[in-house]
């Protein structure tokens, strides 16, 4: 599927929850939080961690993963600049990150290479929650008017009744 399709996807997606009920408030909350908790840089954690969210924060799921899903993109791009970023942070030797030398490491010494890859993950993780409240505000707040823009107007009984 291509970008292009795969957004128009979303985006519908987006404004059904809008007319399902959920406030343009609520989801730029879910679309938040899924960007964020999407960019995790710990590869294959973070649908766990979007339904923990979504059921600890009382979220709409399917909106939350769908955020998710789009944001798997950003998380690749960013788990590099992260992982630099923590060996800037903590002073630590910047590893090779070439699959090749990576295997290579893996084949004289796995043990090793474990705790250096998982040493890496950890400083890139922490780099992480420094940024995330701010990327989830900053996420939150272009959503918001986003959202309440697009969000349907939708007609209750009340203003049914004052029409007739």
């Amino acid at each position: 599927m291509r970008l292009g399709n795969l957004l128009e996807s979303a985006s519908k997606k987006l404004l059904a929850f809008l007319t399902a009920g959920l406030t343009p408030e609520r989801l730029a909350f879910c679309i938040a939080l899924g960007i964020v908790l999407g960019t995790v840089p710990a590869l294959g954690t973070t649908t766990l961690l979007c339904t923990l969210a979504a059921f600890l924060f009382r979220l709409n799921l399917p909106a939350i993963q769908l955020a998710n899903f789009v944001a798997y993109p950003l998380q690749l791009a960013l788990l590099l600049p992260l992982i630099r970023a923590g060996e800037w942070l903590f002073g630590a030797k910047p590893l090779d990150l070439s699959l090749g030398l990576i295997r290579r490491m893996m084949e004289a010494d796995f043990q090793a290479t474990a705790i250096h890859l998982w040493m890496a993950t950890m400083r890139a993780l922490l780099v992480w929650v420094l940024l995330a409240p701010l990327a989830m505000g900053l996420v939150y707040l272009l959503m918001v008017p986003i959202l309440r823009k697009l969000k349907p107007q939708r007609l209750d009984a009340r203003s049914l009744r004052q029409s007739s």
